[in-house]
C-alpha cells in the first residue's frame, strides 16, 4: 500500500473515497439546454477515469426559475434533468470515483435578461457589479418558494444517483443572506448574525428532510469576506461552528474572499503570477478550529502543494479543478510514479475567464478538455511509422510533435531560434507571466522521451525538408509583428513584440495603439510604464483588450493605474509624421467627424501578426493534397484524405500563427487535431 498522503482513502459519513483528491464544483458551461447530455458526462467521466476521488460538477446548478442560468448554469428545477444526471452518475461510478453537484440560487450574482427574464432577487437592492442587475428585495413568499426549490432540486439529485449535493453560498444568495453588506432585511432573515444565518440553515433543513442521512451535504461558504462591514474573520468562525454544531452537514469547503468584483474574484481564483494556494492556511485554521472535514481548492496547481496540503492536516480533501482541466488523468500518473509527464496548469485562466466571456471553459494548452467525444487525452499508436517533419518550434509545432510521436512516427524538428517556444517565450518574458514557459517545457520533455529530433538555429528551405523524405510536413513558423497599419508614417513605429523583447529601448512620452487587444499591447505597457514612461493605451474598441478578458485584467490593472497609464477607447491611429525629435500621431474616429493629435516621442503598434508562409508556398506545389485541408474531415475528426497532386510524394499542411494570428489554444488544437490522426 502507498505511504503517499494524496493516495490515502477518506472516510466521509457512509462515503468511502479512494484517495484525497477532487474535482470541486465548476460550470464549464458545456451544458445544452440546461442539461448535461454527452459531452458534459464525457468531460466528468474523464476525470473519473484519471482516479480522482470525487468530482463535484455544476459550479452552481440553479434550483430556481429566477436563478437565470448566466454560467449557461445546468438547470436542477427541472425534472428532466434526472436521467440525464442519472447517465453521468451511473458512469462516474463506474469508473470508481463518487460524485456530487453543486445546488445554488444565483441571487443578484446574474441578469434579469437571461433565462425567463424574472427578476433578480436578494435581500437588498443592491446590484453587485459584475453582473450589473438591480435585484428586487426578496419578500417573504420568494423566501419559501426558494427553500422549497432547494429542496425538490436536491431530491432530482438523489433520484439522480449523486453521492450528495453541495450548497454554493459564497457570493450568491445564502451568501447574500449571511453578509451585512448585502442583506438589508428587517427580522426574522436580518440584522443579527443568527438571522442572517436563518436562510442557510432552513435550507439545510428542508434538504434534510427530503434526502435523509445517507446523503453527503456540504456548504461551500466564505469564511472571511476580506471586505469592511462583511463577514469578517471572526463571523466566519462563528458561522463554521454553527455550521457543524447543526449536525446539518457533512463536511466545509471553506473560501476567503469575495467574488463581486472581477478584482475580488481573482484574489479568491488567483491566476498565473500571483501566489499559490493563497488561502490554504486559513482552510487549515478552519479545521483546526472546528475539527470537522474540512475540503478547499484556491490555486492548488501542483502535486507537491496538494501532498503538503493533507500531509501538514490542513485539509481533510484537496481540490485541484482548474489542475484537472489542464490533466485529468493526475491521480492515475501519481500512482504509476509518472508525475513528471503531468501536463502542469499554468494558470492562463483561459478556463473561467472564457465562462465569464458566455463562452465554454477550454484549456489554454489541452486542448481535449471539453472536447472529449472527439479530440482524445491518450494518443493511440499509428498502423503505420511515417516520417514527419515540422518546421517551428512554437506551442503549435512542440504540440505537432509530441502528438506525431506518441503516434509513433519519425518526427524531425526543425526551429531557426536558438530556443524552443515562439511567442510563448517572448511573453514569459514578463515576470507575471512566466509560468507560460511550462507549456514549451511541457511538450519538450514528452517529445525528448519520445524520441522527436531537433535541429535548432536551422532555415528550413523547402530543399531541407525534401531532403528528409517526408510523408508528412507541418509548417508551424508562426508570424511576425502587422505594423504597416497606417495610411503613413508606418517607417515611424515599432511593434509591442519590439518593446517587450527589449530589442527596442523604450520612449518618455509612448502612444500605444492597440486593436489587437490581447496580452502583447498590456505587457508592452506595463514594461514602457516601469521604464519611467509616460503611457497612453489607444484602442478603436469600446474597451480595451478584449483578447485578455476579466480575470487577466486585473493583475493588469493593478500595475498600470499605479504607474498612470491612460486608457483611451473608441479611438484610432490614422498617421504618423516626424517632427523633429518627436512624432505627430493624427488620431481620428470610427465613429466620424473627430481629427485630433498627440505629440509623442514613440508609437508602438499592437496589430496581431502576419502569416510567415514562404516555405508552405514553396512546398506546396510538390505535396499530394497542395496544401488543402477538409474541413468537413476536420470537424469530424476523420483522417486527412485530400490528394490534388498524385505526384506529390507528402501530404503538406500549415498551423497555428502560420495560418492567421489566432491565440496558443488555437495553435495547439490545430497541432492535436491535425496529428492525432496521420
Amino acid at each position: 500500500m502507498s505511504h503517499d498522503p494524496l493516495l490515502q482513502p477518506y472516510q466521509l459519513k457512509h462515503l468511502t473515497l479512494r484517495n484525497r483528491i477532487i474535482v470541486t464544483a465548476h460550470e464549464p458551461a458545456y451544458p445544452e439546454g440546461g442539461m448535461p447530455k454527452e459531452r458534459y458526462r464525457a468531460y466528468t467521466v474523464e476525470r473519473a477515469k484519471g482516479g480522482v476521488a470525487m468530482t463535484m460538477t455544476a459550479g452552481s446548478a440553479a434550483v430556481s426559475k429566477d436563478s437565470p442560468p448566466v454560467f449557461n448554469n445546468l438547470l436542477a428545477y427541472k425534472d428532466e434533468i434526472v436521467p440525464w444526471i442519472r447517465e453521468m452518475t451511473d458512469a462516474v461510478h463506474a469508473e470508481g470515483a463518487a460524485i456530487m453537484i453543486q445546488l445554488t440560487h444565483l441571487g443578484r450574482r446574474t441578469r434579469w435578461d437571461k433565462g425567463e427574464w424574472l427578476p433578480v432577487v436578494a435581500p437588498s437592492h443592491h446590484r453587485e457589479a459584475s453582473h450589473r442587475a438591480f435585484p428586487k428585495k426578496i419578500e417573504d413568499w420568494d423566501i419559501e418558494r426558494i427553500i422549497e426549490d432547494f429542496a425538490d432540486a436536491a431530491e432530482r439529485m438523489k433520484a439522480g444517483g449523486m453521492d450528495g449535493v453541495e450548497l454554493e453560498a459564497y457570493g450568491h444568495l445564502i451568501d447574500q443572506f449571511a453578509s451585512p453588506l448585502t442583506n438589508e432585511l428587517d427580522g426574522p432573515y436580518g440584522g443579527s448574525l443568527d438571522n442572517r444565518m436563518r436562510f442557510c440553515f432552513d435550507v439545510l433543513k428542508a434538504i434534510r428532510t427530503r434526502v435523509g442521512d445517507d446523503f453527503i451535504l456540504g456548504v461551500r461558504y466564505t469564511a472571511d469576506e476580506c471586505l469592511p462591514g462583511g463577514t469578517g474573520k471572526e463571523d466566519g468562525f462563528e458561522i463554521s461552528k454553527r455550521l457543524k454544531e447543526s449536525g446539518l452537514v457533512d463536511y466545509l469547503n471553506v473560501i476567503r474572499g469575495h467574488i463581486d468584483t472581477d478584482a475580488g474574484l481573482t484574489d479568491v481564483i488567483p491566476i498565473q503570477g500571483m501566489a499559490n494556494s493563497p488561502h490554504l492556511d486559513f482552510a487549515g485554521e478552519i479545521r483546526s478550529a472546528t475539527n470537522f472535514p474540512t475540503f478547499h481548492a484556491a490555486k492548488i496547481p501542483d502535486v507537491a502543494t496538494a501532498r503538503h496540503a493533507i500531509a501538514s492536516g490542513k485539509v481533510d480533501m484537496v481540490g485541484m479543478t482548474r489542475a484537472h482541466m489542464t490533466d485529468p488523468h493526475i491521480v492515475r500518473k501519481i500512482i504509476e510514479k509518472r508525475e513528471d509527464d503531468i501536463r502542469p496548469c499554468v494558470g492562463a485562466n483561459y478556463c473561467l475567464d472564457r465562462i465569464y466571456q458566455r463562452g465554454a471553459a477550454y484549456c489554454i494548452h489541452n486542448a481535449a478538455t471539453g472536447r472529449e467525444l472527439t479530440m482524445p487525452h491518450t494518443i493511440a499508436k499509428a498502423d503505420r511509422r511515417k516520417k514527419v517533419v515540422i518546421v517551428g518550434a512554437g506551442p503549435a509545432g512542440l504540440e505537432a510533435a509530441r502528438v506525431a510521436g506518441e503516434r509513433g512516427h519519425d518526427v524531425v524538428v526543425f526551429e531557426a531560434a536558438n530556443d524552443p517556444g515562439g511567442q510563448i517565450r517572448l511573453t514569459a518574458q514578463s515576470e507575471r507571466r512566466r509560468e507560460m514557459i511550462s507549456i514549451i517545457d511541457w511538450r519538450m520533455s514528452q517529445c525528448e522521451k519520445l524520441g522527436v529530433s531537433f535541429h535548432f538555429n536551422t532555415w528550413a528551405e523547402a530543399e531541407t525538408v525534401q531532403s528528409e523524405n517526408p510523408d508528412v510536413v507541418v509548417i508551424a513558423t508562426g508570424g511576425y509583428p502587422h505594423t504597416e497599419v497606417l495610411s503613413k508614417g508606418n517607417e515611424l513605429v515599432v511593434s509591442a513584440w519590439d518593446i517587450i523583447s527589449g530589442d527596442v529601448k523604450p520612449g518618455a512620452n509612448v502612444l500605444i495603439f492597440d486593436d489587437a487587444g490581447d496580452h502583447a499591447g498590456l505587457q508592452a505597457a506595463e514594461f514602457l510604464a516601469k521604464a519611467g514612461a509616460k503611457v497612453e493605451i489607444m484602442t478603436p474598441d469600446r474597451s480595451f483588450a478584449p483578447e485578455v478578458m476579466a480575470m487577466n485584467l486585473v493583475p493588469y490593472m493593478r500595475a498600470l493605474q499605479k504607474l498612470d497609464v491612460t486608457f483611451t477607447v473608441t479611438y484610432r491611429l490614422k498617421a504618423a509624421e516626424q517632427s523633429g525629435n518627436e512624432i505627430i500621431a493624427h488620431v481620428g474616429s470610427d465613429y466620424g467627424g473627430i481629427s485630433k493629435q498627440r505629440m509623442v516621442d514613440q508609437i508602438v503598434v499592437n496589430h496581431g501578426t502576419i502569416p510567415l508562409d514562404e516555405l508552405y508556398f514553396d512546398l506546396k506545389p510538390v505535396s499530394n493534397n497542395l496544401g488543402e485541408i477538409s474541413h468537413d474531415q476536420l470537424i469530424a475528426g476523420e483522417p486527412q484524405t485530400v490528394v490534388r497532386n498524385p505526384a506529390g510524394k507528402f501530404q503538406l499542411f500549415r498551423i497555428g500563427d502560420a495560418v492567421a494570428a489566432r491565440n496558443t489554444h488555437a495553435a495547439i488544437y490545430d497541432a492535436l487535431r491535425l496529428l492525432k490522426d496521420i
